[in-house]
């Protein structure tokens, strides 16, 4: 096993068991003690994992929110695939709204020239971005602005949002089960999150495989808001017959 297939196997399992141990590891990886360990120091400098007494678990499992940047270099490839996959997902022409996120930032980057659409985002990067686009009609969402996530939030954000009837909202989400629905680590940007959906008349998710199946402090919107999403191929078949089962229309990029 090479060493980001190594990498990747840790993180999957820490996310997947809530803990994962050092002896363990290096039992099922046919490593040395020594290799874990300075594995998990390597993920841990990434963001991904928390050391602790004889093993790691994953900062999500703490309440932690990753930042933007150190999110933009995580499941980089399955984010770009979503992206990809996501644009069969735009309006031939008119309005839409992104959220704030790095895989709804990828969507942004890859939004063609040869159509003519108004933007809606709520997102600093995303604004950057497109603002000097010619075919693009962009609409900033003020309001207090996570420097974790540099979205704006806040009751400005929401009235602002009061005002929008988009064709499409592209959606992300730390979290997305059945039961629980679409899910995000803040309360602010939950609240954020609820008016983007409001805003659309049709709600779809970009999220990659690590987030479905787990549950964040925020609700944004039950499972049955949510019309399709796009996810990578990494989606374990059960969840995405779960989510299927629940009308939620599932594309794997």
């Amino acid at each position: 096993m090479y060493a980001q297939e190594r990498l990747r196997a840790i993180v999957d399992r820490a996310r997947a068991d809530g803990r994962v141990e050092v002896a363990t590891l290096a039992a099922e990886l046919d490593v040395t003690p020594e290799t874990v360990r300075r594995d998990l120091t390597q993920l841990e400098r990434r963001g991904l994992l928390r050391r602790v007494h004889g093993g790691a678990i994953p900062l999500e499992h703490l309440g932690f929110e990753r930042g933007v940047d150190t999110r933009q270099g995580v499941h980089s490839a399955e984010k770009q695939a979503i992206a990809q996959a996501a644009l069969a997902e735009l309006p031939d022409g008119g309005s839409l709204i992104l959220d704030a996120g790095t895989t709804t930032y990828r969507l942004a980057e890859l939004l063609p020239a040869d159509r003519e659409l108004s933007v809606v985002t709520h997102s600093l990067p995303i604004a950057t971005l497109l603002a000097g686009r010619p075919h693009i009609t962009l609409h900033l969402v003020g309001g207090t602005i996570r420097g974790r996530t540099l979205a704006a939030v806040g009751a400005w954000a929401q009235r602002s949002l009061a005002d929008v009837r988009a064709e499409v909202v592209f959606l992300g989400a730390n979290g997305l089960t059945v039961e629980d629905g679409v899910t995000t680590p803040d309360l602010a940007e939950a609240e954020v999150k609820r008016a983007l959906v409001r805003a659309g008349k049709r709600v779809v998710v970009l999220a990659d495989h690590t987030k479905v199946g787990r549950t964040d402090l925020g609700l944004v919107a039950p499972v049955g808001a949510v019309d399709t999403l796009v996810t990578d191929a990494g989606l374990e078949p059960v969840l995405g017959d779960e989510l299927q089962a629940a009308g939620v229309r599932v594309v794997r990029a």
